[in-house]
């Protein structure tokens, strides 16, 4: 899901990456289940850069909006082993400018025939829910939180699209580990370029295609994964709503 801001990372329109994990503790980490995800990519400029030079031109630039989710992708890592065990991947139809921009396009490698028709993202917050539910990650006995790459993702861009929609936010987006966060604790430097820099700063080769939903998700488990391994323990980051 994310970049620490869009201005901060070079610009809108990228998708952002994310994850979740819950515990009790096992070894040799503190939180056995890790989800890697939503990582979700954006349909730029929808209400236009004027926006940002005009901002009551529309409702949607007070509060921030300018772009749509159009991919949402969740990894399921299991925290033992650190190996991918669930997969929840959508594409999603942006409703308020339905057709993408070439830039978009050319950014994220989505292009319109994989957004036509999909669910709105009301129905995939709802599908998001019942694959929760599904995986038994909705038991009260089982804590969890997102693992996103920069706060980004769920501090603004998802709870401002669902205000702007008059959609609800669930609780369990509503806290998350900024990887970013947890990458310069352990390393003891600030990735600035994101995943790019942790894996080239891990020695990892980077997975797939940039700006992908899916491969985003891919390269934080990977991260999370070589993070756990030289022993680094996974905390919370954000700060409570």
């Amino acid at each position: 899901m994310a970049t620490a801001s869009p201005a901060a990372d070079g610009g809108r329109g990228r998708p952002w990456e994310g994850g979740l994990v819950s515990w009790p503790p096992a070894p040799p980490l503190t939180l056995p289940w890790t989800w890697m995800g939503p990582s979700w990519g954006q349909h730029p400029g929808h209400w236009g850069f004027p926006a940002l030079t005009e901002p009551s031109a529309s409702p949607a630039a007070s509060l921030g909006i300018f772009e749509e989710i159009i991919e949402f992708p969740i990894l399921k890592l299991n925290g033992r082993t650190m190996e991918i065990e669930s997969t929840f991947h959508m594409y999603v139809q942006p409703v308020v400018h339905p057709q993408l921009t070439p830039f978009c396009t050319e950014l994220t490698g989505i292009i319109q025939a994989m957004v036509d028709g999909q669910p709105s993202l009301q129905q995939v917050l709802e599908r998001v829910d019942e694959w929760m539910a599904k995986e038994g990650l909705l038991d009260p006995n089982v804590k969890s939180i997102f693992v996103t790459c920069g706060d980004w993702d769920l501090k603004v861009m998802l709870p401002g699209q669902c205000q702007y929609l008059g959609l609800p936010v669930a609780d369990y987006f509503k806290q998350w580990i900024n990887l970013k966060k947890a990458y310069s604790f352990a390393m003891g430097c600030w990735p600035k370029n994101g995943l790019l820099d942790m894996n080239k700063g891990l020695s990892l080769q980077h997975i797939g295609r940039p700006h992908s939903g899916i491969d985003d998700c891919k390269n934080i488990a990977n991260i999370m994964k070589t993070l756990a391994y030289r022993g680094f323990i996974f905390k919370q980051t954000s700060k409570p709503f």
